[in-house]
């Protein structure tokens, strides 16, 4: 028999505010988190806007010097790492730290100390690049210090998945702990890649909003005049613990993971396929894996980048799996009023979508003026819901192809 998964403790780091009241109290109140780019110039650049985490104080976390050798990626997922473990109780000690583990995704790892070093080597040579440099940049470094932190000894591993990186963390570590490997795993994404280089990237691509002239309503997934994402920053990262344990200990249970669903579209590097086949493949392994019919669901936390792409191919998907059920769930996307943090989307939309439950509402998704033809689900729009929700899901698509879903169920014993 399968072990059960619940989710004891949360932590936020997002442009709506660090710590999970500040934020989800944003987030519910469609609050934006946009604005104009103030980590560097962008005279030059096409786009100006983004969402930066704002109020974010390192040594309320860290010593000086210690923050001086960590990316910021690196900070933001220590911090809600932190915040998450504080939040859910778990004491580790050498009785359990081998039954503890630490699971986080991330997409792009340490742009801008990247950045930083090129400049350095440039401008003054190779031998006055930091040793620091290295274990500044490679992904897995939230991971890696977030077990030092803890004194987890259990599995430590990093996802580099996209944008679906933080939802693939969050699937994997619920596997290991339903399958006996684990009782307890620290979970979830960071990302912090609002830096020239990434702007210019992502730019490149056309794949960004140029709404300069109204930051705030630029990132409108499934409204006909949406042109694209608005890059973002921060981290999400939940406690996962098997729920007999959970019990003994008596902590506080904030939804139960009941499914996990991941495929590939195998269709090209950026584009989902027109006919959304690989998120349709994924969303019903996700539903299977928890045992529940579509009907079921109540909510869904979409990908919703405000792409044409993508809001188009994630409805059409919704579309097909749900049948007539889609015209009755409510589906939005908190990327409205966060943007879109990449890698660490799926941790942070994992943290909402336990909220949700937690809390009985669904987040609104704002900037929905008058939606395309083509996107007609109802979108909580401008506004969140009171609604009753029993089984949500939370859907993460990234470039490569690869999808991810999480179904999440109220706890009722």
């Amino acid at each position: 028999m399968k072990r059960r998964v619940v989710v004891t403790g949360v932590g936020l780091v997002t442009p709506l505010g660090t710590g999970v009241e500040k934020s989800w109290k944003n987030i519910c109140a469609g609050m934006s988190g946009v604005g104009l780019i103030s980590r560097f110039d962008t005279s030059d650049f096409s786009v100006k806007i983004a969402a930066e985490v704002k109020d974010f104080e390192a040594e309320v976390y860290f010593e000086k010097k210690a923050a001086k050798h960590l990316d910021l990626f690196v900070q933001y997922g220590l911090a809600a790492a932190g915040m998450a473990v504080k939040d859910s109780g778990i004491v580790i000690d050498e009785d359990n730290c081998g039954r503890v583990g630490v699971i986080t995704g991330c997409g792009m790892g340490g742009l801008p100390t990247i950045e930083v070093c090129h400049k350095v080597i440039l401008e003054r040579g190779p031998k006055k690049v930091t040793p620091f440099f290295i274990p500044m940049v490679i992904p897995n470094m939230p991971s890696g210090h977030i077990s030092m932190l803890l004194g987890s000894k259990g599995p430590n591993l990093s996802l580099s998945t996209a944008c679906a990186a933080g939802t693939h963390a969050v699937g994997e570590s619920y596997r290991h702990i339903q399958s006996g490997e684990c009782d307890i795993i620290v979970t979830g994404g960071a990302e912090a890649v609002i830096c020239a280089t990434g702007v210019s990237g992502f730019s490149a691509m056309k794949a960004l909003s140029t709404r300069n002239d109204d930051p705030t309503a630029a990132s409108r997934p499934f409204d006909k005049d949406r042109d694209g994402f608005v890059m973002s920053e921060g981290s999400g990262m939940l406690v996962l613990e098997e729920l007999e344990h959970a019990l003994a200990r008596g902590a506080k249970i904030y939804a139960e993971i009941s499914g996990y669903g991941l495929s590939s579209d195998a269709y090209h590097i950026a584009a989902p396929p027109e006919d959304g086949e690989g998120a349709i493949r994924c969303i019903r392994m996700a539903l299977r894996d928890a045992g529940i019919e579509p009907e079921q669901v109540d909510y869904i936390n979409a990908h919703g980048t405000s792409t044409q792409l993508n809001d188009r191919c994630e409805t059409l998907a919704i579309k097909t799996v749900f049948g007539d059920h889609a015209r009755t769930l409510a589906v939005s996307s908190t990327k409205s009023m966060t943007g879109h943090m990449l890698g660490a989307a799926g941790g942070i939309e994992s943290v909402f979508t336990a909220l949700s439950i937690k809390d009985q509402i669904a987040p609104p998704t704002i900037n929905l003026q008058e939606a395309s033809p083509e996107c007609d689900l109802d979108y909580v729009p401008n506004q969140a819901r009171k609604m009753d929700i029993r089984y949500a899901l939370s859907n993460s698509f990234g470039f490569g192809g690869t999808n991810a879903v999480i179904a999440m169920k109220r706890f009722d014993g």
